[in-house]
């Protein structure tokens, strides 16, 4: 009997061992495929868009203020699809930094625990509502609605693209917002109710500046993603490259240039063809600062309790 126990201990201990030994290798290889396949974007990226900039000069390229590659007197100036880009960006900023804090103050401060429960998850289930819908809904409700307010606004609008795209990123500014919010300790907040403080106040003078950090990094998250966004720019902001800030007139974004000429006719090893990695390239540089931005304010403004 108590050689059957010896052995069975024996045997626990050389699986332990085994597990011990094994799953840091396992893991370590997981995490080098995901490394690895960054690193292979990356250089295809690279490789693709140092291609292009052999055919055109790079200065031309960042200054121009002419993108028709697809033209038989083609220019590649991609001032205008950054143009539409940022417009795109900063009307999806002005719907969803607003409405994405006020949330996440309402289910972090004032929301009963039971309301939460409820809200937060409801909230949520806008991000994962495919976008190609979100693009359908701002071509065909809210485009209708902006034409009748404003009869002048096109079709095809930067506006209605915006305010989409601007709801669409609502959840992750309010979600990551809140989560900042209910890690300041209550300790803070009691301390200020003590002294006479509204609960308005102890939000937006306690709690927001405790958890301010955590706040600028889910704008900057947010509209990194609005940057990115594909499907409602392609569907609603339409494909005419401007140097115009009209938000009423139609624009054409970075990722909507990639989709167009990914879908097209272009000759392989082309120009025209190895645009869409220039393209790529410039929005990768660009949501690229945007997530180092997030981390540096990230570290710079954390509060440890």
């Amino acid at each position: 009997m108590e050689n059957t126990r010896e052995n069975s201990s024996i045997t626990g201990r050389r699986s332990l061992f085994s597990s011990d030994s094994i799953m840091p290798k396992v893991l370590l290889l997981i995490a080098a495929i995901s490394i690895l396949t960054t690193v292979g974007i990356v250089f295809v990226l690279l490789e693709e868009s140092f291609q292009f900039f052999r055919q055109v000069p790079f200065l031309e390229f960042i200054t121009g203020t002419k993108w028709t590659p697809l033209f038989s007197d083609p220019h590649y100036g991609v001032l205008p699809l950054v143009t539409g880009t940022m417009v795109i960006t900063v009307i999806a900023s002005i719907v969803a930094l607003p409405l994405g804090l006020g949330s996440a103050i309402y289910l972090s401060e004032y929301a009963p625990d039971r309301v939460r429960a409820i809200l937060k998850p409801v909230l949520e289930i806008l991000a994962g509502i495919p976008t190609i819908v979100y693009g359908f809904f701002a071509l065909t409700f809210v485009t209708p609605i902006i034409q009748q307010l404003l009869p002048q606004t096109k079709v095809f609008n930067a506006l209605s693209a915006g305010i989409v795209v601007g709801i669409m990123i609502i959840p992750m500014i309010s979600s990551l917002s809140e989560d900042a919010m209910s890690a300041v300790p209550n300790s803070l907040r009691n301390a200020a109710y003590a002294l006479g403080a509204t609960r308005l106040e102890v939000a937006l003078q306690i709690v927001v500046p405790a958890a301010f950090s955590g706040i600028v990094a889910s704008f900057v998250l947010g509209l990194s993603r609005a940057v990115g966004e594909t499907m409602i720019v392609t569907l609603a902001a339409g494909a005419l490259p401007s140097m115009s800030i009209n938000p009423l007139q139609s624009v054409q974004t970075l990722t909507a240039y990639i989709v167009s000429v990914s879908s097209g006719d272009t000759t392989f090893g082309s120009a025209q063809y190895l645009t869409m990695y220039s393209v790529g390239f410039i929005l990768f540089v660009i949501t690229l600062i945007m997530n180092i931005l997030a981390g540096y304010i990230s570290r710079k403004f954390r509060e440890e309790y």
